[in-house]
């Protein structure tokens, strides 16, 4: 018998199916297509030139063996990798509007996944802490996406640190070909650019930075013992007091700045959600924003 701890995985897992799946159907599906296009063109066939092919594309080899033009023909590659790099750190379990920054880590990777499969990518995953925790290689098909769910939801560290420079260089040791990586963090970590830097080379990569109200704002709740879920430091915060109040948030703020900019250095893109709402617009804001800018 399922245990009541295995029924809601199960439940949840089911959930962000069927979200997912009507998302991708009604959404997002050609939009993905249309900005992950492969890995480019591959050799199908040489064939006789025709009026209107273009003189780059004959074959002169071919052409000089027969007395004939041939042109060669290619046919896009259409088939890719995507791999998920999630950060599953202690501060991933923290979440103050009904789902955790973990949980929504998973739905973002259901949704994303869905929408490789249905273009025939491959879908793999990296689970760290500030070691790796799981690597689970590409594969494509609904089981192999409901196994990645179901690993992100119901995943237990050994660990509670971070290291991005660790999964970066992981990422760059296990896939050697390009292929298109979300790394999905709320990257409460540092001395990460350098790996960055290489790994946006090497791969296409796209930042998620998931995020909590809380951790932005306080609320006006009196004496509050806060605790680092990682190094497990913790303050004591006079939250009635305006001026720590502002402190909070305009440290917040500074850090999600530096941030921005760092990636804006490196080209890489960002995506911002939050625990505390629908990140489906923030999804398609970023499709149709890169769709536009490969349309120039």
């Amino acid at each position: 018998m399922p245990s009541k701890k295995d029924k809601e995985l199960l439940k949840k897992v089911r959930q962000i199916d069927i979200k997912s799946r009507k998302v991708v159907t009604e959404l997002l599906g050609g939009e993905y297509k249309s900005v992950f296009k492969g890995r480019g063109m591959e050799f199908d066939e040489v064939r006789e030139y025709m009026p209107g092919d273009e003189v780059r594309t004959i074959d002169w080899n071919v052409t000089a063996r027969t007395g004939k033009p041939f042109v060669k023909r290619f046919i896009e590659e259409r088939e890719q990798a995507l791999f998920f790099l999630v950060d599953m750190s202690a501060s991933g379990t923290f979440g103050s509007s009904g789902k955790t920054k973990n949980e929504v880590a998973a739905e973002l990777c259901g949704l994303l996944a869905f929408s490789a499969i249905k273009n025939s990518d491959k879908v793999g995953l990296i689970i760290f802490t500030d070691e790796i925790e799981l690597f689970i290689p590409p594969d494509k098909g609904q089981i192999h996406v409901l196994h990645i769910i179901r690993e992100i939801l119901g995943f237990q560290p050994k660990r509670t640190g971070t290291s991005i420079t660790c999964a970066l260089d992981y990422l760059r040791k296990m896939v050697k070909n390009k292929c298109v990586t979300f790394l999905i963090s709320d990257f409460l970590d540092s001395g990460y650019e350098k790996q960055l830097k290489l790994a946006a080379i090497h791969y296409d990569l796209i930042a998620i930075t998931i995020s909590d109200p809380r951790e932005l704002e306080l609320p006006n709740a009196g004496l509050v013992e806060l605790t680092d879920a990682e190094s497990g430091e913790q303050i004591l915060v006079d939250t009635a007091s305006a001026v720590a109040r502002k402190n909070f948030s305009t440290a917040a703020k500074a850090r999600g700045l530096e941030l921005k900019a760092a990636l804006s250095r490196l080209n890489i893109d960002q995506i911002s959600v939050r625990t505390d709402r629908d990140y489906t617009p923030d999804l398609i804001r970023f499709f149709q924003s890169r769709g536009q800018r490969q349309t120039l």
